[in-house]
């Protein structure tokens, strides 16, 4: 109890003086970052067991966190799993005030291990047709939601699992990640999404070798090509992916959403079209509430409060 107290007044001075973040998360690190969100930890059912919702509090409200929580399957997507993560993302997308979602994963050395191929072995070829549709569509809607995601990635991220995270806006990896499309030593392609994620990210040739290959890398090299963003010592990207969340949450949510649509919508246009997407984009901020707001604030040298109207 006396542990936990003490990490309890370290997020109490995270909420009153945020430039002590790095600080602090290196204490909490050594303590296990459980302990950290037990205060302003809000826990919600899902569907399926194995998809839990998190929505933080305090200075931390508008975080949201999915947890994979599968470990005899080392979360490998079955129908329930499926199930499970379509209601969360489908809830959060309706959540007003949901501003950020990290996506993680409870088991050690695991992210998601991908499609069950357990459950697979017993399909028809038109139940796998439906359950890869359906897996299609619920990454899509991850990637069409208007806040930002994240994808905390400790360990395997293969298959299905590393389709999950290209769904998302940022990825951070440990060193310790594992990251591969391996279905074509499957006799299959990456259905759901891979094939056109991939490239966009890391330009065809790159795409291309490592799905023609199945070939798996670590957290350093995906850094190196592009598919995450940022490879951390093994167990503190979710400290990491905390930290941006955090940042990302202070600013204007309205404009956050903006800058993610005119960023996907635009890279798919021609110049031209895309500058009129982004001029639509910025007339949609101007009467904003918190466009003043922070016009006060940076006038009054003081932090902006935003309040997304």
């Amino acid at each position: 109890m006396a542990a936990l107290a003490a990490v309890t007044r370290s997020l109490g001075q995270h909420c009153v003086k945020r430039s002590k973040f790095s600080i602090v998360s290196q204490n909490i690190a050594s303590h296990n970052y459980r302990f950290q969100t037990l205060r302003t930890l809000i826990l919600e059912p899902s569907l399926s067991q194995s998809v839990k919702l998190h929505r933080l509090s305090d200075c931390d409200s508008g975080i949201v966190e999915v947890n994979l929580d599968r470990p005899e399957a080392k979360n490998a997507i079955g129908n329930d799993m499926l199930r499970g993560l379509r209601r969360v993302f489908e809830d959060i997308g309706q959540d007003s005030s949901a501003r950020v979602v990290m996506i993680s994963s409870s088991v050690p050395k695991v992210f998601c291990a991908g499609a069950d191929l357990k459950e697979r072995k017993k399909m028809t070829a038109n139940e796998v047709h439906s359950y890869v549709n359906y897996l299609r569509s619920t990454f899509s809607l991850i990637e069409e939601l208007q806040i930002p995601t994240i994808a905390v990635i400790e360990g395997a991220a293969l298959g299905g699992g590393l389709e999950m995270a290209l769904s998302c806006d940022l990825r951070i990896c440990g060193e310790n990640a594992l990251l591969g499309l391996p279905e074509t030593g499957l006799a299959i392609i990456p259905g759901a999404g891979g094939t056109q994620r991939l490239p966009r990210l890391v330009g065809k040739s790159i795409a291309k070798e490592l799905i023609f290959t199945g070939r798996k890398i670590g957290g350093r090299d995906a850094m190196s090509i592009g598919l995450a963003n940022y490879c951390v010592p093994c167990g503190e990207a979710h400290l990491k992916a905390l930290e941006i969340a955090r940042e990302i949450n202070q600013k204007g949510p309205i404009a956050i959403r903006m800058a993610k649509r005119a960023i996907n919508e635009g890279i798919e246009r021609d110049m031209v079209s895309a500058l009129d997407l982004e001029e639509e984009c910025y007339e949609q901020l101007l009467d904003t509430k918190d466009r003043l707001e922070g016009l006060a604030a940076f006038a009054e040298k003081r932090k902006p409060r935003y309040n997304g109207e």
